[in-house]
């Protein structure tokens, strides 16, 4: 079984669940954050780095940022209630993208 397949296994109300439910439609959430992280580069930056969105057919409060430094859509603000750390996105990369680290 792949990493991927192990983290839907997991219990609904597991952090990594939680946290990527909170990663789309958060344009909110993000703008409230004090900090913020992609979990797919790996880069943590301040809400307002963010100045791309997607998700535009939806409310301005509910649409999902397009992470500053490589545009993936894999953003996660602390304002979620999850506390942002390179360690709990390298765990986030682990289980979602099922690829390690990223330097680039």
């Amino acid at each position: 079984m792949t990493q991927m397949a192990d983290v839907f296994d997991l219990p609904e109300d597991h952090i990594l669940r939680v946290a990527h439910r909170a990663s789309i439609y958060h344009r909110h959430a993000i703008e409230q954050s004090r900090q913020c992280g992609c979990f797919y580069c790996l880069k943590l930056f301040g809400p307002e780095k963010v100045c791309a969105w997607t998700d535009r057919h939806r409310p301005d409060s509910e649409q999902t940022a397009l992470c500053p430094c490589c545009g993936v859509d894999s953003v996660i603000g602390d304002g979620s209630g999850v506390d942002i750390s390179d360690a709990f996105l390298e765990d986030m990369n682990r289980h979602w993208f099922d690829a390690g680290s990223r330097t680039e």
